[in-house]
């Protein structure tokens, strides 16, 4: 089984940044590819960004690319969202996930474990 804890959400201005981490446990984290998602009230998870194992490879939404930095250290066991130049609109509660299926990785349903979510409130 995997573990994944988030934490860094928070309240912040618009145009300003957040940092957010989750912590993985229960297998060998290198091996594992990592995504984080965002649901907001009322809306579909979409995706958000995805990183492979190893880290040598990324995907993003077009809806935050340029601003959102997705990053993994495996020694730690942990995955890391950088978020800038935030703006309203990415207000949500962000999910990190963890791969079981193959798939597109930015299909929900190729991830098998998913963290409890920590929210992000962006004021204007």
């Amino acid at each position: 089984q995997v573990q994944l804890v988030e934490s860094g959400g928070g309240l912040v201005q618009a145009g300003g940044s957040l940092r957010l981490s989750c912590a993985a446990s229960g297998r060998t984290f290198s091996s594992i590819d990592m995504a984080w998602f965002r649901q907001a009230p009322g809306q579909e998870r979409e995706f958000v960004a995805a990183i492979i194992s190893s880290g040598g490879s990324t995907r993003y939404a077009d809806s935050v690319k340029g601003r959102f930095a997705i990053s993994r250290d495996n020694a730690k066991n942990t995955v890391y969202l950088q978020m800038n130049s935030l703006a309203p609109e990415d207000a949500a509660v962000y999910y990190c996930a963890a791969r079981a299926t193959s798939g597109a990785p930015y299909r929900p349903e190729v991830y098998g474990y998913w963290g409890q979510g920590t929210q992000v409130t962006v004021s204007s």
